[in-house]
């Protein structure tokens, strides 16, 4: 493609690919040089030409910066204005368009969205996903670095995903891929709302910026139709900041009805080991729905994911039908043990206070002895929501075992203090080796006990002084298990 094709400047030189990482770059490519946390692409330029970049591309603002580490090199010298708001759409236009061809259904929330993502992809015909656990097709999904990737990365899995044969698309849509313009030029179909509750806010600052990032999702060109859980407290506003040609769909377990649009609602619900019974009501029809799935906010991701289904054209007897055969997360809720005399081990990557405290609700109904949790928190984030996890978890549990999530680049002495914080009565137990501390829990567990292991759920890592080792809850715990059987 030319550059004159790709936007606005006068060069016919012909562009083979796009890179944001001078390492990707090949023959013809286009280097795009933005400003990072650390580093500027601009540094980076020379090994990206050696590589065969023709051209760099960087924000009008660093033209004086781009002069001197330019100066001496033999490329096309090419400054955008706001250049990250335009990445999106630049690359969309490289990769013709992907989005248009393809019923692009985005996930935003606190928590559920990779859920409802991979629901989603076990239950539409012909439909990739993009999120926390991978993108691709379900039993072939490649990893990704974030919950939602790079503005580049996001148009190229895109038009992968439709040449693969896909024709939806479920993408879990973070905040930070809508503050950082990592969404734009992809044309949603559908969006959903799962939750609201604290975190992330070392980067948002405060829960009214993180909301307000959150709805820049529903603001989205061309957008159809909108699935939104009733039963958060927030409901009200984000309903509020829907526009009137949004068709909206909200679900409920709590018998709440919307004001805007349909409700799909869920009556006469069941819980126990073996999942999720109800009778869901839509429009004039009524039907029978299981899932073999643990917990109600489970409930409340499976109810958004038939909206959808039903917003697609299934009926509602087939959606229930294809809802019977889902099967759980990695890392979402996973069973262990539970039988031959050992106790249920979960576990969930809930990190956050209002997950853990729903896990460890819904789990309360599943114990007959008693429920403990092992559980750390993540290292340079947010701070605040330590003690609060520690007050969530010493209210819920009967025991509590605190250890090492990701420590990063922080003191694992100091992250305990945190969350020991808010306890009342600081009786948890610290041992600072996840996989002691886990031994330690199921050890202690008779078989009519429940433990859940959160904060990690999918990782496959523990992240330290700035080096992933490999580490797994649920290989961990099945180690562990097999020598008790």
């Amino acid at each position: 493609m030319k550059i004159s094709d790709l936007f606005d400047f006068d060069s016919n030189l012909n562009v083979s690919g796009l890179a944001l990482n001078s390492g990707e770059c090949g023959e013809g490519y286009l280097f795009i040089a933005l400003k990072g946390a650390n580093h500027h692409g601009l540094n980076y330029a020379k090994s990206a030409i050696e590589n065969g970049a023709i051209a760099v591309l960087f924000d009008n603002e660093d033209v004086t910066l781009a002069d001197e580490m330019l100066a001496d090199l033999n490329v096309l010298k090419i400054p955008v204005a706001d250049l990250s708001e335009k990445l999106g759409e630049l690359a969309a236009r490289f990769y013709d368009e992907p989005s248009q061809f393809l019923n692009i259904i985005g996930i935003t929330g606190t928590n559920g969205k990779t859920s409802c993502s991979q629901f989603l992809a076990q239950t539409l015909e012909s439909c990739g996903v993009i999120g926390t656990i991978g993108w691709g097709k379900i039993g072939e999904l490649t990893q990704t670095l974030n919950t939602t990737p790079d503005a580049l990365a996001v148009q190229k899995m895109l038009a992968a995903l439709k040449n693969e044969g896909c024709e939806n698309i479920a993408m879990e849509v973070s905040s930070h891929g809508l503050a950082q313009g990592r969404v734009n030029g992809v044309q949603f179909k559908g969006a959903i709302f799962t939750n609201f509750s604290r975190d992330h806010l070392d980067y948002h600052g405060t829960m009214a910026a993180y909301l307000e990032t959150k709805l820049k999702l529903f603001d989205a060109p061309l957008l159809e139709f909108a699935v939104i859980n009733l039963d958060d407290e927030v409901s009200d506003k984000i309903l509020a900041s829907i526009p009137e040609n949004v068709a909206i769909i909200g679900v409920t377990t709590q018998a709440k009805q919307s004001l805007q649009g349909q409700t799909l609602s869920a009556k006469n619900i069941e819980l126990n080991l073996s999942g999720i019974q109800c009778d869901v009501f839509w429009r004039n029809q009524k039907c029978v729905l299981y899932v073999p799935l643990i917990g109600l906010f489970n409930l409340e991701n499976v109810l958004c994911v038939l909206a959808v289904m039903l917003k697609s054209g299934t009926e509602l007897e087939e959606a229930a039908k294809r809802l019977t055969n889902l099967k759980p997360v990695d890392g979402r809720m996973e069973r262990f043990g539970g039988e031959n005399n050992q106790p249920l081990i979960i576990v969930d990557y809930a990190h956050t206070p209002d997950a853990l405290e729903k896990v460890l609700r819904s789990l309360r109904s599943h114990t007959m002895g008693k429920l403990g949790v092992v559980f750390g928190c993540g290292g340079n984030r947010d701070k605040g929501k330590r003690s609060q996890m520690g007050k969530v978890a010493e209210q819920f549990a009967d025991w509590v075992i605190v250890t090492d999530d990701n420590p990063r680049f922080e003191s694992n002495e100091e992250i305990v203090k945190d969350i020991l914080g808010g306890f009342f009565n600081n009786e948890a137990k610290i041992i600072h080796d996840r996989t002691k501390a886990i031994r330690n829990a199921i050890e202690k567990a008779t078989a009519q006990d429940c433990v859940l292991i959160a904060g990690k759920g999918h990782e496959d890592y523990q992240e330290i002084n700035g080096v992933k080792f490999p580490f797994g809850d649920a290989h961990c715990v099945r180690e562990i298990l097999a020598l008790y059987d």
